[in-house]
């Protein structure tokens, strides 16, 4: 038998990626980095990603303002890190100073790519429209980077209130996609 479940949860279920860093950065301020799960492919090439980032997030007025920022998946092994980072805002921490997180130069942006994270990409905000309505930005990835070091580590999934799962078996079946 089913049983209802509150609207309030469904996010649990629907989270479509990993948990990721956003870094921005303001004209002649500290870079900041916030944890996000709000993300989704729109198109592959270009690569066009969905992010949703909370007007109330002190990253949001940066996004909106520069127009820029990396979006960087960490590997499991930080996922305190990452929950620390995402309890604790920029407007009072300097995040790159309090978490061990190394900042690296980006190519096509201000903000920092972050050294421990799998992957690293480079985005521009290309499209505004939805940011008013739903606080939704569509970015455009210019440069992608990958740590091959990090290739086979695991990414965490976020399904609220503290509860993460990780990747699992890989399972590969026949696809005429490449």
């Amino acid at each position: 038998m089913l049983k209802d479940l509150p609207l309030g949860r469904v996010y649990q279920h629907i989270e479509p990626g990993p948990v990721t860093l956003l870094t921005t950065q303001a004209t002649g301020k500290k870079p900041n980095v916030m944890t996000m799960s709000w993300h989704m492919m729109l198109d592959f090439e270009p690569p066009y990603i969905g992010c949703v980032v909370g007007a109330a997030n002190h990253s949001f007025a940066t996004l909106r303002r520069t127009g820029e920022c990396v979006i960087a998946i960490p590997p499991a092994d930080l996922a305190e890190v990452v929950t620390k980072i995402g309890n604790c805002s920029g407007r009072d921490t300097d995040k790159f100073a309090v978490f061990p997180l190394t900042p690296l130069p980006a190519r096509h942006v201000a903000p920092p790519l972050v050294g421990e994270c799998i992957v690293n990409l480079e985005c521009k905000v290309r499209d505004t429209y939805m940011v008013n309505r739903y606080n939704m930005f569509v970015l455009e990835c210019v440069k992608a980077w990958q740590n091959p070091n990090l290739a086979a580590a695991k990414t965490l999934h976020h399904q609220g209130y503290g509860r993460f799962t990780l990747d699992g078996e890989e399972i590969r079946i026949k696809s005429k996609m490449r």
